[in-house]
């Protein structure tokens, strides 16, 4: 039996379909070939916007198009806070969420003899444990995510990660070892922690981030440890002064802003003001050695007035990120936003955008160009235009360079000599 996956969103939903392919895999399936059909059809949904929700279902119904006798499972995120619609897909066979993933191969077992549309959606509850499987490797890259953290408390005005993953619980810390061990002895020299709201880790089992990174740092084999996305209000300096103890943290620090703006951020429930995100910035530029800070930026938020979005951008400014994910407000059914009044229109929010990116895009250019001269060690992932790498420094930078030998899945050391709007150039030293 053959299946095959197409995964929408973040690096957990990645690290879920990995753990998807194993469970299935002990079942006596194997994943389709190139150009292969496959038996089962999975999409792993998103639906952290409606954007998400449209790409997902238009993905469910382009596997049926293409593979007609197929078994398609709609599963994650989507089906799992939307289940009403979600089960109204007709494309879909079986309707999975994410709270079991073990289930999947008894309800493919069960469509496939009853030939009856199937829906498994199980609803989170306060006090459940961190369930997931442990994966053994990473399919087709070269480093491992690993889910160490699931669900958020903080219900955010806008946000239904909350009733799509329910509320934080932590992977028990006896269990991090041996899953860092198996993927380094499958050949994985760098792992990324993944979760939810990963800064949260470990206030349920008693440990704290650093730990884990700690532990995956003394696995031999592991060269580097990244972290996920980080809340800014849980980075403490305590935090920050024991994660530069550790010479195989990567100072690569993606911190959610959504707003610089006070006004905006205390609608939207965010719980840090625009200095304490400063600050936080500046404690980061003062420990590390050249790291790099990201972000993710919300335009157009409900009541967001032309002088609210202005005040963003000059936070953007003055902050200099390293790159910004921009992307316009969309009302989330379930959210205490979507019966906020003073709604932007749509053709400002994408507008605003528009401005939004224009400007971060600058900045990261002017980031790139300032690299030029400098030799970084870049661990390098794909192959482009046939004797072209590209791969990432420690602190995320993309490099591509010349190599006429396949270096991919190495690291190695490159001097930069040339940058443009996405990536910098260099030479293998």
């Amino acid at each position: 039996m053959k299946i095959s996956f197409y995964t929408l969103g973040c690096k957990v939903n990645q690290y879920e379909t990995q753990e998807m392919t194993e469970i299935l895999r002990r079942c006596g399936y194997e994943p389709a070939a190139e150009g292969e059909a496959p038996d089962v059809c999975i999409v792993n949904s998103c639906t952290v916007t409606a954007e998400s929700d449209r790409k997902t279902r238009q993905a469910v119904n382009r596997m049926r198009r293409l593979y007609p006798d197929a078994v398609i499972v709609l599963a994650g995120c989507m089906a799992q806070a939307y289940p009403e619609k979600s089960d109204e897909l007709p494309s879909a066979d079986i309707v999975l969420g994410n709270r079991d993933y073990s289930r999947l191969p008894e309800a493919i077992k069960e469509y496939r003899r009853s030939g009856k549309h199937l829906f498994k959606v199980l609803a989170h509850e306060k006090g459940e444990r961190f369930c997931d499987e442990d994966i053994s490797a990473f399919e087709n890259r070269n480093r491992a995510f690993v889910k160490i953290q699931d669900g958020c408390d903080r219900f955010c005005a806008y946000c239904i990660i909350p009733t799509s993953r329910g509320r934080s619980r932590s992977k028990p810390v006896e269990q991090l070892k041996p899953e860092f061990e198996r993927l380094a002895q499958a050949g994985f020299t760098e792992v990324v922690l993944v979760g939810i709201n990963l800064s949260a880790y470990g206030r349920d089992v008693g440990s704290n981030i650093c730990e884990a990174v700690e532990i995956a740092a003394a696995v031999d084999g592991i060269e580097q440890v990244r972290l996920g996305s980080l809340e800014p209000d849980h980075i403490t300096p305590e935090i920050l002064n024991r994660l530069a103890l550790c010479p195989k943290f990567c100072p690569q620090f993606h911190i959610s802003l959504q707003s610089g703006c006070d006004a905006t951020l205390r609608r939207m429930n965010r719980h840090y003001t625009a200095a304490e995100y400063e600050q936080l910035c500046a404690d980061i530029r003062a420990r590390f050695d050249d790291p790099s800070i990201t972000t993710d930026l919300m335009v157009g938020f409900a009541g967001e007035t032309q002088e609210e979005f202005d005040e963003t951008c000059d936070f953007v400014r003055k902050i200099q990120f390293d790159k910004v994910h921009v992307f316009p407000y969309s009302v989330r059914p379930g959210t205490r936003a979507e019966h906020f009044e003073d709604h932007v229109p749509k053709a400002e929010k994408e507008r605003r955008a528009h401005v939004m990116i224009e400007l971060t895009e600058a900045i990261r250019a002017e980031k790139l160009k300032a690299r030029i001269g400098k030799t970084d060690r870049v661990l390098f992932e794909s192959r482009h235009d046939g004797d072209q790498y590209i791969g990432y420094t420690a602190n995320y930078t993309p490099v591509q360079v010349h190599a006429d030998h396949d270096i991919g899945g190495q690291t190695l050391a490159v001097r930069i000599t040339g940058a443009d709007a996405e990536k910098c150039m260099g030479e293998l030293l």
